[in-house]
């Protein structure tokens, strides 16, 4: 999965745009005018929805996004525009319609419990004038895409004319399109690549009860082949994604905790289409969709997930291999600052740690009690011939890296070059520096970058050196 990172698609959405407004605050009356709760209102925020969240997704994982959608004259235009500008989208595609509303959907939240919603919006399909409009600015921009996400919420936006021109046109241009369906008619998406309905609306679309894997077959063969379809697709919420081509297969989902799964459907198509335009094939970019739902779902309310938050989130699961902790300077310096972000600690320690022994592993392990996340750096092996001689080291940097990083108290390992840490402890700025308590009273390299120096005293008797020892003696009494 690191491969993606510094990946920056270039992905269009079109589909029905509109804000989540939430009014938070706390009930503690009854109103005396009429038996309804007197909410006093403490804070307000807003975030894109709809198609917004979509976009706001692909944001997240860093793809360069574009949207074309429908839009009123109104104030919630404006407001719409200005979210959208913030995460450097694309918007000169958006068509302003007199007399449309701007989709706004308000919350008012007591005491965390959601009491009423109240829509503005308008519904009806967008004007025929509207329509070539999109199409014309579709059509001249095809070719800078790499895929197309139709993010339908029955709005208005995605007509049956509409939809189904800009299917044809990406198909002419053999560019991938992904469907977030509406409604129980699909027949506007034939020809997409796939669709992402979840089981209930595959229910309603296919009039197959899924009940069992024969059901599910049924159901999504008949989508397949009833849209026309490259491939069929079905969201099964705790059960994973079923997927069918020229058989069936269904990816188990990877949620450890679920706290709300408002947008999960968005972070899907979304999460689909980034590594699809990256070059996965579907069932890899179908398990990275799961990592992503996972990670959204653990979170409250509509929400994203970064790659880093994927990557690690797949790290916790155990599901990587001890190789995927091991990162390059620049991968750790992006690490560090997204672990920042999430108001992680950050733990830094450093050696050569040749032959891996008991006092490594208590030293490691307490330095990681200090915060949330250990980084390692570790000496390469040009450094240890310069610091240790010529005989060491006994097991290479590489072998000695992935040992380290296997260690459950270690969260990644980075090489460095140089005889000391300085300059990759200055790119990792971390909270707390931790080196062994022989350094008591000594300058330790990197103490004027870190928050915070700590020291942690040796197991008693254990060291890489005696060790060596003992074997050389174990050796020679043998020889003898």
């Amino acid at each position: 999965m690191i491969e993606l990172k510094n990946k920056k698609p270039n992905i269009l959405v079109v589909g029905d745009l509109m804000i989540d407004h939430y009014l938070w605050g706390e009930c503690k009356r009854i109103s005396p005018e009429a038996p309804v709760q007197v909410v006093a209102i403490e804070r307000e925020t807003a975030v894109l929805g709809g198609a917004g969240n979509v976009i706001n997704n692909l944001s997240s994982l860093g793809a360069k996004v574009s949207v074309i959608s429908v839009i009123g004259h109104d104030s919630n235009a404006e407001e719409l525009k200005k979210m959208l500008e913030d995460i450097d989208v694309n918007i000169e595609n958006l068509v302003v319609e007199e007399g449309r509303n701007t989709s706004k959907k308000s919350r008012i939240i007591a005491s965390q419990q959601q009491v009423v919603r109240y829509d503005r919006e308008s519904t009806d399909d967008i004007l025929e004038v509207s329509q070539a409009k999109i199409v014309e600015s579709f059509k001249r921009d095809i070719d800078s895409y790499d895929i197309i996400l139709l993010s339908d919420y029955g709005k208005g936006v995605l007509t049956n004319e509409l939809t189904k021109t800009l299917i044809e046109i990406s198909n002419q241009a053999n560019k991938k399109v992904l469907v977030d369906p509406k409604g129980e008619e699909y027949s506007k998406y034939s020809g997409a690549y796939l669709l992402t309905p979840n089981k209930k609306e595959a229910i309603e679309a296919s009039k197959v009860e899924i009940k069992d894997e024969e059901t599910l077959l049924e159901a999504i063969s008949k989508l397949k082949s009833k849209c026309s379809l490259s491939v069929g697709l079905i969201t099964l919420s705790e059960d994973g994604i079923a997927i069918y081509d020229d058989r069936l297969r269904t990816h188990p989902t990877v949620a450890r905790e679920v706290y709300d799964v408002t947008g999960a459907g968005d972070t899907v198509i979304a999460s689909l289409g980034f590594s699809l335009s990256c070059g996965y094939n579907i069932d890899k970019a179908v398990k990275f969709a799961n990592l992503a739902a996972g990670v959204v779902v653990g979170k409250i309310g509509s929400a994203t997930a970064t790659l880093n938050e994927i990557i690690e989130y797949e790290s916790s699961l155990n599901k990587s291999t001890s190789s995927s902790h091991i990162k390059s300077l620049e991968e750790i310096v992006m690490l560090s600052e997204e672990l920042k972000k999430r108001d992680k600690k950050i733990v830094f320690t450093n050696g050569c740690f040749d032959i891996l022994h008991v006092g490594h592993v208590k030293y490691l392990e307490e330095a990681k009690s200090y915060g949330d996340v250990l980084i390692l750096g570790l000496n390469s092996d040009a450094s240890v011939r310069r610091l240790k001689g010529d005989s060491r080291p006994i097991n290479s940097e590489d072998d000695r890296a992935y040992i380290l990083a296997s260690l459950e108290a270690v969260d990644y390992v980075v090489k460095f070059y140089d005889d000391t840490p300085y300059e990759l402890i200055k790119a990792v700025k971390p909270h707390i520096l931790v080196k062994g308590g022989d350094y008591k009273g000594k300058e330790v390299v990197g103490e004027d970058i870190a928050d915070e120096l700590r020291l942690v005293n040796f197991v008693e008797g254990k060291s890489t050196t005696k060790t060596i020892e003992r074997i050389k003696e174990n050796n020679e009494n043998n020889y003898c």
